[in-house]
């Protein structure tokens, strides 16, 4: 019994110890938080446009290879035995929406037909 309560009172130290650690470190991210708001507030003109230009970017990509149904259709029509969902996406480098859009619209317009779920030709 006696070594039972040494291990409790052993536990509760460490216990103790981890409380005290884990104080120290929320009071340091909650300075690093509060010294990153206080960057941000000072510019945040300066951060927004990178992200802008990165948007630009992505999309003169996309129309420079042309419209996303034609780099699709491309991409289906080269493959012999009919291009699945994962090789789209890597191809294309599309999103899933954007890629689900573009085979629905293409199948409306009967350019492409499934030959099974996932799965598309050329029409």
């Amino acid at each position: 019994m006696q070594k039972v309560q040494t291990q409790i009172k052993s536990l509760e130290k460490n216990i103790a110890a981890l409380q005290k650690k884990l104080a120290k470190l929320k009071g340091q991210a909650a300075a690093k938080a509060g010294a990153t708001k206080k960057a941000a507030a000072k510019a945040p003109k300066k951060a927004a446009a990178p992200k802008k230009k990165a948007v630009v970017k992505k999309a003169a990509a996309t129309e420079a290879k042309g419209t996303v149904l034609e780099s699709v259709l491309e991409v289906i029509g080269k493959s012999r035995n009919g291009a699945n969902i994962a090789d789209l996406k890597a191809k294309t480098n599309l999103e899933s929406r954007q890629l689900s859009n573009a085979l629905y619209k293409l199948s409306k317009k009967g350019q492409i037909k499934t030959i099974s779920r996932g799965v598309y030709v050329k029409a």
